[in-house]
């Protein structure tokens, strides 16, 4: 499953990052890396999603290329 296909309020692990070595860099400058443990805050304009205690906002495009297990 897809970031983006996840609905305010789920919690999830991130499980893959598709893209290459820049946007990983960036993702994980924000804490966002696989393993983490993410919860859904709004999906509606950008993907705003609490990771370690911080809130983040991720643009729709990054978020179709984070792929989740919902916990």
């Amino acid at each position: 499953m897809l970031l983006s296909q996840l609905k305010p309020g789920d919690l999830a692990k991130i499980i893959s990052i598709e893209g290459g070595f820049g946007m990983r860099e960036k993702l994980m400058a924000m804490g966002i890396k696989e393993g983490s443990i993410i919860r859904v805050i709004s999906t509606h304009g950008p993907v705003v999603i609490e990771v370690r205690r911080g809130m983040v906002s991720l643009g729709r495009g990054m978020a179709h290329r984070i792929r989740v297990v919902r916990l």
